[in-house]
């Protein structure tokens, strides 16, 4: 699959037991250089942090919240609070929410420095969020392959994430299908990725 990943245009790009609609850029390049400049120097960036083998530690990559109110959303054993939008984390939403033709409530940011950082095979099947809900992965910057694993087949397929590019996850994919970002010693720019994500009121 890889190398044709440009003629899906928001195919589904997964063949069973979920939907990974990738639309390719969906910025133009001074669209896309703008927002990339102005995320990595007008966001308040900080570590995230990670459980490995019974330990928290602090990673490298750095991570910002925002939300339509201070949602709390936890992971790893890890909770955030959500800041409040920028002027241009709305128009980036509306964006892609016309696109994805879906709603979402926060957006969860990372910051890749380079290469040699990356995500660990995991799923997005927090309680905080929203069962079957679409999340809509936004890329700036350097261009880094993204991989998908099945939980029960171990089938494998993996794809260029463009900059400017839109790749939305929905329906029952994080129910079947494991996502990392495999880290490479090719790339020396960053990376920033928007996850625009849906989470539930909590009653």
């Amino acid at each position: 699959m890889k190398g044709n990943m440009h003629l899906f245009n928001g195919g589904n790009i997964l063949p069973k037991d979920g939907e990974a609609l990738y639309y390719g850029p969906v910025f133009s390049r001074n669209e896309a250089d703008f927002y990339f400049q102005y995320l990595l120097e007008g966001m308040p960036w900080e570590n995230d942090v990670a459980v490995l083998f019974g330990k928290r530690i602090e990673t490298r990559r750095k991570v910002a919240w925002f939300g339509d109110r201070d949602f709390e959303y936890t992971y790893s054993n890890n909770s955030k609070y959500a800041l409040p939008w920028t002027k241009q984390l709305l128009t980036l939403k509306e964006r892609v929410e016309y696109l994805s033709e879906e709603s979402y409530n926060s957006c969860l940011l990372n910051l890749y420095h380079d290469g040699s950082e990356g995500m660990a095979w995991h799923s997005d099947g927090e309680p905080d969020l929203k069962e079957n809900g679409a999340i809509a992965s936004v890329t700036f910057g350097a261009e880094r392959n993204f991989a998908f694993k099945h939980k029960g087949s171990k089938e494998r397929l993996s794809l260029p994430l463009a900059h400017g590019s839109l790749l939305v996850m929905k329906g029952p994919t994080q129910k079947y299908w494991l996502h990392r970002l495999p880290p490479t010693k090719k790339l020396k720019g960053p990376r920033i990725n928007l996850t625009f994500r849906t989470i539930c009121e909590r009653t």
